[in-house]
Parts: C-alpha cells; structure tokens; sequence
C-alpha cells in the first residue's frame, strides 16, 4: 500500500509542475532568442530595416526551435523503457544540442561578451603596436653605439697630429707636413661621422615621441566608455599614422651611412705629397703615411663590421590590425570569457536537467507501482472470477453480513392455525421455530 501511495503521489507531483515546466522552457526559449537577436544583429549587413526584420526572424525561428525540441524532449524520454529506443533518444538528443549550441549558443555568447571581446581585441592590438615601436626605436638608436668608436678614432687621429706638429713624434721633425695634413684629415672625416650620428640622435627621439603620443591614445581608446564600434575606428586611424611613424624611424638609422662612410675612408684616402726638405724626410713622411694608410684601413674594417651587425638585426614588421565583429571576437578570445559562454549554453542546455528529473520520476514511478501491473490490466470477467473463487476457497461471503441493509420483506400471507397443536407447543410463541428466521420488516433501507 506504501507503496502505491509513494506511487500515486510522484504522479500528483508531476501532474502539478507540468504547467511550471511548460512555463520554464517558454521562458528559456524566448531569452535564447533575445540574445540570439542581439548577437546576429552585429553579423548582418544593409539597411537598418533589413537588419532588423532579418534578426527577428531568425531570432524566432531559434526560440521555437528550441521550444519544439525540448518539448518533444521532455514528452518522449521519460516514458520510453526499452534500452535501444531510449539510447537512440539520447543520441537524437545530443545531436540536437549540437546544432542548438551551433545556430544560437555562440550568438548569445556574443551578446553577452561581444564589447569585452572587441576590447580584448584592440588591448591585444595595442600591445603589439607598444612592442613594434619600441623595438623600431631600438634599432635606430643601435647606430649610437659606434658613436664612442667613432669618437675615440678622431681624438686618437687630432693627437697624433699636435704631437707630430709639437714634437715630430713620427716623423722625427717638428712642423706642420704632409703627415700633420693627412692625420688632420682623418680627424676631420671622423667628426663629421660624429656629427651625423649625434643629430640622428635627435630626430629618432621626436618620432618616438609622436608615436608615444599616438600610443596614449589608443590606450584612451581601448579603457574608454560607450559603443566600442566608434572607438574600433578611431583606433584604426590611430593605427595608420603610428605604421608611417614604424617605418620612418626604420629609416632614420644612420648605420647605413656609417658603413658608406667607413668605406669611404680606406678607399677614398688620398695621401698627399710628402714635402720634406731632404730625402730622409720624405721617405720618412711616406713611411708614417703607409702607417696612416693602414690605421685608417683598420679602422675602416671595424666601424663597417660592426654597421653590418647593425644592418643583420631584422626589420619590425608592424602589426596588422584587423577589424572584428562582436562574434568573431567572441570566438578568438573563448578563453578569456568562458564565463559568459557557460552562461550563453546553460539557457539553451538546461532543459537536460529538466528531462533528466522527469526520466528518474518516471523511473520510480514504475518501480512503485510494479507489483500491481496485473491488476491494471485485469478486465472484469477476471475480476468476478477470482472473487468467485475466493468465496469457494474461503466459505465466507465477499461482504459483512452485519453490514447489509435487508429490504424490507412482502407481508407474509396468514398462517392457518391446526385445529389441534401438540402438547406443550401451545405455550411456545409463535415464530420461535428453528427453521425460520425472523425478519425485522420495521428497519429502514
């Protein structure tokens, strides 16, 4: 009896929230097909009317979709027993989830993460631009380290030639000659190369500043508030005129021009004449310049070396920024927003649950109610018979004999008296015999 009861009360149970369940796939339906609105919309192309027009229906094609499903769902699984129709239910289910997560799931997703996404995008963006630029303004200022080299060649070359004026420190005689000219030379080229580089100094430090200042503003652009659509196409303009500034400060080294010039000096040197008194002299200032001559190679190797080093450094290749819609941005980004994804496929998937709690409900339902599957399907011949039976079985009768109201009974016609009675019988009182039993014909039915 317990049992049936439990039986009886999973059913009443059932009975009461099919009207909440109903009302919970409705509303599940119709948010999945608001958000789906919401995120197709940003797909669509045209006038604001086709846009429009074009999203409501395929927003409502989803949201009844969804409903039929579920409600097809929640109707068949739960009553289905046999284990190949109900694992063919379950793989017809899981193939409509599928396509419920393909038409309509990362749409809501995209609605509910699609501003956040596009500015992970343009943050994204953003840092590789702060990385292109500095690694450009790293290689136009790598020329500033043969700044020191060149530096130190025109000072070594200017002293030799106060000390060869002052002294005669190389050709042995004091003055100014043919030696005094050449070093003097030398030490002129030098400070020009000095020269070139230190301005370059200058003119790399403005460009990264512009492009710093164009860097600022993207960053406003990225953490700013309103429509992120407006913002995405400043942020390109922005992007456009820090690529002109990448470039220019790619061409603004001047290890280009420092290899030029170190070549300049071993094959552009020109010796003058020695214009010594005697011929010791002169063979002397010929020897002190053949020396020159291969300093000046030497020096010549090492400045074009360490330019090629230079020149070997790869080039920035500026980031390429592309435009994304809201979903695309979505899907780039899933790993940063998988919140807002679980929250996009739990309106479309909860109505699992809700199949699952029916199909266990059924389930033990049946379990309850198994010991008696006969008597629901006994028809009423079957029931007469074994009520039949069971009184031959028993001898006692279906009912309460105490219990059942007898009709009251037709008069009974007038006994007539025997002219003589037995003795002794005549004191009996009538209707004491053994063999009859007294109706009571005053009771009500």
């Amino acid at each position: 009896m317990l049992r049936r009861n439990n039986a009886a009360r999973i059913q009443q149970t059932l009975n009461g929230v099919e009207t909440m369940t109903r009302f919970a796939l409705a509303v599940l339906a119709l948010a999945s097909g608001v958000y789906t609105y919401l995120g197709v919309r940003g797909l669509l192309d045209g006038t604001a009317t086709f846009v429009f027009f074009a999203a409501i229906i395929y927003s409502a094609a989803v949201s009844v979709a969804i409903y039929a499903f579920w409600t097809f769902m929640l109707r068949f699984v739960p009553i289905v027993t046999a284990g190949v129709q109900r694992i063919g239910l379950f793989v017809t289910m899981a193939i409509g989830c599928f396509m419920i997560m393909a038409m309509s799931s990362w749409l809501n997703a995209a609605a509910l993460a699609g501003s956040a996404a596009l500015e992970q995008h343009l943050a994204v963006t953003l840092q590789g631009y702060v990385q292109d630029l500095d690694e450009a303004h790293s290689n136009a200022l790598a020329s500033q380290s043969l700044l020191p080299d060149v530096q130190r060649a025109s000072e070594r070359f200017a002293r030799l030639a106060e000390d060869e004026r002052n002294s005669g420190a190389l050709t042995g005689t004091t003055g100014s000659g043919s030696v005094v000219q050449l070093l003097t030379q030398m030490s002129a080229q030098m400070n020009e190369l000095s020269s070139t580089i230190t301005n370059s100094r200058a003119e790399v430090q403005g460009q990264f500043d512009q492009g710093s200042a164009h860097l600022a503003r993207m960053r406003e652009l990225v953490s700013g508030t309103g429509d992120v659509g407006p913002r995405s196409d400043e942020f390109a303009a922005e992007v456009v005129q820090l690529n002109a500034i990448i470039a220019s400060l790619q061409e603004t080294g001047v290890a280009p021009s420092v290899k030029r010039a170190a070549a300049d000096l071993s094959l552009g040197f020109i010796a003058p004449v020695a214009d010594g008194g005697t011929t010791d002299l002169v063979s002397r200032q010929d020897a002190v310049m053949g020396t020159v001559r291969e300093s000046v190679a030497a020096q010549s190797a090492a400045l074009a070396t360490a330019a090629d080093e230079i020149l070997a450094q790869p080039k920035v290749e500026p980031t390429r920024f592309v435009p994304l819609s809201s979903a695309e941005a979505v899907l780039r980004y899933w790993s940063d927003f998988i919140p807002s994804w679980a929250g996009a496929i739990s309106i479309d998937l909860l109505p699992v649950v809700l199949v699952l709690v029916l199909m266990i409900a059924y389930d033990a339902m049946r379990r309850e109610t198994s010991t008696i599957e006969e008597a629901e399907t006994m028809t009423a011949a079957e029931m007469i018979r074994a009520m039949d039976l069971y009184r031959q079985l028993s001898g006692k009768p279906m009912v309460d004999p105490g219990i059942v109201e007898v009709a009251p009974a037709e008069p009974a016609p007038p006994i007539e008296e025997p002219a003589t009675m037995p003795a002794g019988e005549a004191d009996k009182p009538a209707g004491t015999d053994a063999t009859v039993t007294p109706l009571d014909v005053t009771r009500k039915r």
